[in-house]
Formats: C-alpha cells, sequence, structure tokens
C-alpha cells in the first residue's frame, strides 16, 4: 500500500526523499510527490503516475531546493481517481501531510469544515485530516494532532508539517506502520525500514495512538494525553543490499533464486536434536497435544501456504484443520473457542484483514501464532506467539520467497503436532526432518533449470486464458500458480481440482487452450493422467509439472503431454515446497516476454493495509 518518507538534518534533501520513495516502489502506487520547507514555506511537488514519469519530470521543471527537511509520498489511490490533485502531500499554506490509509469519518469531517468556510480540492479523505489539522492549530502541533486525531476514525499513518515550525516534522499513527529513522545529525520517517537502509538501520517504531516530534536532534515521543514515552531503539538486520536488485533483471527474479537460502534460513534455525523446536515462542507439546482445532488465517500466497499446511497436519497429525481467508474468518461468525489454536500468516505482518481475524481470535480467548516476515510488526506484537521467517526483505509485489518459507513453517508445524500428539513416533519426525532439510538443494535445482521454464512461458505469452489442475496437494500448489501467473501476466487463469473437471470446468476447453497440470503425488497420478488426457481429447496445450520418476513416452504421438517439466525426486509429501518454482519461474518468464513492469502489476499493492 501507499509508501511514506520524511527527512531532517542538514542535507538538501530532496534527493533523499525521492531516493527514499523510490525504495517503496514495490508496495505500488499510481502518483507520488514531496513537500519541502522551503523560503519559510510548504513547497510541494507532486505528479501522477511512477516516480521517473511524473515527479522527477515535475522537479526537472523547478528551481533547485536547498530544503533541508521535508516529507514525501507514494499514493495508491483508495479515495479518488490517481490524479496529480489526488496526489500526496495534501494541505493548505499552513499545513502539509502524507497519509496512508482510510478514514472513515472523513464525510462527516469534510461537511463540519464546509461550513466553518474551508474548500476543498480534492476527491481524498486525506484532505479531510489535513483541513481539521488546519482547523485545529492553536499554535502548539503536539496539542493540535492529539486534538484532531481524537476526532478521526479509521487507519491512518500520518507525516506532519506546519509552517511555523520549519525545523520540525511530526508522525502519528493508528494501524498503519511507521518508524522513525535515527542517523547522525539526522533523522527519517518510513513506512517501511527498506525506504531508509541506505541512510541508517536504527529505528523507533511507532506504536498505535503514538505521536512523534522530529528535529534533526533526535525525537520526542507522546501519547494520545501528550505524556512523554520513552521507546527502546532498534536495529534492522537486514543491510542495503539485500533491498537492491544485485545483477538480476527484476527483484523477482532475484527472490525466486534466494529460496534455497532463504529454507535453510527459516528451517535450521528451528531444528534442535533432529526434531522441530518451537520453544522460542512457547509453542509447546502440551499446548499441541490439547488444542481441540488448528485454524490458518491469511490472505493471497499466504492462505494457499495454510491450504498446504492443512493437507500436511491433516495428513500426518489426524487433527482438524480449518483454512480461511483473512477478508471472510470474521463475517462468518468463526466457531473458535479458547482450546483452539489460530495461525495467522502475513508476509508483512500489517495486512488489515489478517491482522482483524487476529484480534478476533484474541478476543475469544484463542491462542494466536503468528507466522510473520517483519520484526516487530502489528501482528508479531498483537499475537499471543511468533515465529519469524526470516527471509529477507521482498521486495516484488509478487510474493515467491516468502510464499516458500511460510509453506516449510507448515511442515515444520505439522511434523511438531503430529510429533506430540503421538500420530508420529521420533524416528519417523526425524526422517521427515532429514528430507526436510534436503529440499533446498532441490529447491537450487530447479533454480538452475530455467531454460525448460523459458520454452513454456514462449507457449503462453499469446494465450487469453489457461486452467491449473491437480489433486490433493498439488491443487493447493495450483492455486498458488495460477495466482502468480495472472498477477503479473495479466492472463486470466483460473485453478481448479482436477475432479471436478466434469462438473462445468471442461466445458471451456478449446482448441489450443493451454492447461498446465501440476502431479506429483503418486497415488494420484493415474487420476489426473485421466483428467490430462480429457482435457487433450478437447484440444487442449498441455504441460504437465511432474517428478522425473513419472515416465510416459514422450516420442508417443497419442501422448497427452505436450511439454512436460520434470522435477527432482522428494517425498511426495514435500513436492509443494519444489514443485512451486517451476509455477513462479513460468509466471516471471511468460511476464518477462511480455514486457511487463514483473515487480509492479498494475493495481496491485505489497502490503495490504486497508480492508
Amino acid at each position: 500500500m501507499c509508501g511514506i518518507v520524511g527527512y531532517i538534518g542538514a542535507k538538501e534533501c530532496t534527493a533523499i526523499l525521492v531516493n527514499s520513495l523510490k525504495k517503496l516502489e514495490y508496495r505500488g502506487y499510481d502518483s507520488a510527490g514531496i513537500a519541502l520547507f522551503e523560503d519559510d514555506r510548504i513547497k510541494t511537488v507532486k505528479a501522477k503516475g511512477k516516480i521517473d514519469e511524473g515527479l522527477m519530470k515535475r522537479l526537472a521543471e523547478e528551481p533547485h531546493f536547498t530544503a533541508t527537511a521535508g516529507i514525501g509520498h507514494t499514493r495508491w489511490a483508495t479515495h479518488g481517481e490517481p490524479s496529480d490533485i489526488n496526489s500526496h502531500p495534501i494541505g493548505n499554506g499552513r499545513v502539509s501531510i502524507v497519509h496512508n490509509g482510510i478514514i472513515e469519518n472523513y464525510r462527516k469531517i469534510k461537511e463540519f469544515l464546509t461550513d466553518k468556510g474551508y474548500g476543498f480540492e480534492s476527491q481524498t479523505d486525506t484532505e479531510a485530516v489535513a483541513k481539521l489539522l488546519d482547523y485545529n492549530y492553536n499554535g502548539d502541533p503536539i496539542d493540535t494532532i492529539i486534538k484532531t486525531i481524537a476526532d478521526i476514525e479509521g487507519a491512518y499513518a500520518l507525516g506532519i508539517m506546519f509552517r511555523e515550525h520549519k525545523n520540525r516534522l511530526f508522525a502519528a499513527r493508528k494501524e498503519s506502520p511507521l518508524i522513525v529513522g535515527k542517523g547522525n545529525g539526522e533523522m527519517f520517517i518510513a513506512s517501511d525500514v527498506t525506504a531508509i537502509l541506505e541512510y541508517t538501520r536504527e529505528y523507533y517504531l511507532l506504536e498505535p495512538g503514538e505521536i512523534a516530534d522530529i528535529t534533526s536532534d533526535g525525537v520526542k515521543f507522546y501519547d494520545i494525553h501528550k505524556n512523554r514515552i520513552e521507546k527502546e531503539l532498534q536495529t534492522a538486520d537486514w543491510d542495503i543490499s539485500a533491498a537492491e536488485k544485485g545483477g538480476y533483471a527484476h527483484f523477482m527474479l532475484k527472490e525466486i533464486c534466494e529460496q534455497p537460502d532463504a529454507l535453510k534460513k527459516t528451517i535450521n534455525p528451528r531444528i534442535k536434536d533432529g526434531v522441530p523446536d518451537f520453544s522460542e515462542c512457547g509453542l509447546t507439546d502440551e499446548k499441541l497435544r490439547n488444542y481441540h482445532h488448528i485454524y490458518i488465517v491469511g490472505c493471497g500466497s499466504a492462505m494457499h501456504a495454510g491450504m498446504v499446511g492443512k493437507y500436511v497436519i491433516e495428513k500426518l497429525a489426524r487433527t482438524p484443520v480449518v483454512v480461511d481467508i483473512a477478508s471472510e474468518f470474521r463475517y462468518r461468525d468463526p466457531l473458535l473457542a479458547p482450546d483452539d489454536l489460530v495461525v495467522i500468516i502475513s508476509q508483512s505482518g500489517e495486512t488489515a484483514d489478517t491482522k482483524a481475524a487476529l484480534e478476533l481470535a484474541n478476543s475469544i480467548g484463542a491462542d494466536t501464532l503468528a507466522i510473520v516476515n517483519v520484526v516487530g510488526s502489528s501482528i508479531a506484537r498483537e499475537a499471543k506467539m511468533v515465529m519469524y521467517t526470516l527471509a529477507g526483505p521482498e521486495i516484488s509485489v509478487c510474493s515467491t520467497k516468502a510464499y516458500m518459507v511460510q509453506a516449510a513453517f507448515m511442515y515444520l508445524l505439522a511434523f511438531r503436532v503430529a510429533y506430540a500428539r503421538n500420530a508420529i513416533d521420533e524416528a519417523e519426525c526425524r526422517q521427515l526432518i532429514a528430507e526436510l532439510a534436503e529440499i533446498p538443494s532441490k529447491v537450487q535445482q530447479c533454480v538452475d533449470d530455467q531454460a525448460q521454464y523459458q520454452k513454456v512461458a514462449s507457449k503462453l505469452m499469446s494465450a487469453d486464458s489457461l486452467l491449473y489442475i491437480g489433486r490433493g496437494l498439488d491443487y493447493a500448489l495450483s492455486m498458488e500458480g495460477s495466482l502468480k501467473l495472472k498477477e503479473i501476466s495479466y492472463i486470466h487463469s483460473e485453478s481448479y481440482a482436477a475432479g471436478e473437471l466434469k462438473h462445468g470446468t471442461i466445458s471451456l476447453i478449446e482448441e489450443g487452450m493451454p492447461v498446465i497440470a501440476v502431479a506429483t503425488q503418486h497415488d494420484l497420478y493415474k487420476k489426473t493422467m485421466s483428467n490430462i488426457k480429457e482435457v487433450k481429447s478437447r484440444g487442449a496445450t498441455v504441460i504437465m509439472v511432474c517428478s522425473e520418476d513419472m515416465k510416459f513416452d514422450e516420442a508417443d504421438n497419442d501422448s497427452p503431454v505436450d511439454y512436460p517439466v520434470m522435477l527432482p525426486l522428494a517425498r511426495d509429501l514435500l513436492m509443494p515446497l519444489v514443485a512451486v518454482v517451476p509455477l513462479q519461474l513460468i509466471a516471471y518468464y511468460t511476464a518477462a516476454l511480455k514486457n511487463f513492469d514483473v515487480d509492479h502489476p498494475r493495481n496491485l499493492a505489497k502490503s495490504v493495509t486497508v480492508e
């Protein structure tokens, strides 16, 4: 979702703000802008479009700025279409703000201020906050901010400038993430630490309801009652190279290639004496034995990782598991109880719907376990237990290595649940862990064999629509493959349980339509092949992703498979961790061949912080 940056120090800040905004491009945006303290006034430059296409051209038309303090923003439209006037920063001559989130009562505020003589130019909810700050201004910025946020409802992270306080920046948050970076004689605001890694790795995390008063020398924190707060300075464990392409054409390709290492970093620290160890978060065997149900909640790829988890936990531990899309979880009034475990999966730890599901589970008294990548994120802090995936920054909007490590965590959890419940013995648990430890090398084999994926992609790039099919774990995997393709290549694709083809979907098959069949489960192979023959007989072009020992005669003119994609052997149960790599790379090369912006697919945001 939208990105916020801010700088105050001794350096000219225009280039710093723009560079920091570029580090947030992966979050998704449709416009960008900056506001600066220049000649005793607030100077704003903003434009619709990408930074290089819009904002940079506008800045080139302006005189050289010498400002040493300012704020910046990349906007993803919610209220009002993408346009110059709806871009941030927004304000008037006295106040300027940047805002992430949604103000739910902005219409009421706007009506109130209109009666007071204020005019509105944009269609945004943000302008209501900017004008309310101006209306409440009494010379004391902290008093003004406290009074203003008391009147607004919704989620927000705010960067604020007051013309009369050009040596200070202000920040406030509720729900939407925001940090204050600490440099050497300079300070920063950012919605994501990746924006400022080039300048500092030290930062303070703003909690909901807190306000920051920032100067070049430091920062003071206040609560909504104007009480001073002392906060712990944190250090990011990522370096700048982790947020750079490192010679790859796109972040997505880089992150796919990082998956073997990401798996090792996720798996290895959680193995003790040859079995999974969850002691770091307090998830004991006694708890695992006593949970009545396990719920897994996530959005998009995180939910797909949860689907893999459901299959594996139920197969090994014989324990019922419910997987929910986070945006539906609250509204179906789930049958949660205090003796249930709710596993919350989110790469960013800020996903709004997922966070709301966590809050519901906490309110009922269920145990909650967060699986997140971002240390100190909202979900990580609010869950009763947390495990970090340690994958490093994932910059591409299209998730790859985050999905991979989330799925790996599902396996670790499944093995421990089964072991704790005596569904498997220690010897079997150790064997499963030993085989899981071999998966990174098999993933590396897939990463190294990219020529076959490029060949398949060349056959897909002109397709209008296609299907993914699979059974069991392969069906869970096909959902992720379909999502990868549609979100970056813009080709319509759907995934179906292969056994459901006869119940309507097969009517969509026509001559030349691509069907990607995932067939890695030996006990289901014959049934999946039967479904492949059904679509082939109706004219489909079949790509089959399967283990290398699943033999068929490619030279046979009657073979139902046009393009086989062969995978290194692994236990069937573990094949989703291997087979997802070809699906990722097929999607990547299809989009790249179509010359699309792979890392920044249209209409999508990396971290969805509004419902």
